[in-house]
């Protein structure tokens, strides 16, 4: 099973789609898209609320592929276990 399941989440305008975009102050308290000049008030909290669709689609991505490796893992440790064993087959 892998050590890391991280993913990189760009935030997104909300009006224009962007991800490159963004400019911000030093405490990113005030972020404006440059590109449609969209200002989030609320800084980089409100950049990441407006984005919490793409930030569930994400956590259903790595909750499939976790469940994908456990799954494959525990099948591998039960052949394991079982190895050798004439009454006992795992397929």
């Amino acid at each position: 099973m892998k050590d890391n399941y991280s993913h990189r989440i760009k935030p997104r305008c909300i009006v224009c789609g962007s991800e490159d975009h963004f400019d911000c102050n030093d405490d990113k308290s005030y972020i404006k898209c440059t590109n449609c000049g969209k200002e989030y008030f609320g800084g980089y909290r409100e950049l990441v609320s407006c984005n919490q669709e793409q930030i569930a689609e994400v956590k259903e991505l790595i909750a499939e592929e976790v469940s994908k490796d456990l799954r494959k893992e525990l099948n591998q440790m039960l052949k394991d276990a079982f190895r050798g064993n004439k009454y006992i087959k795992i397929k």
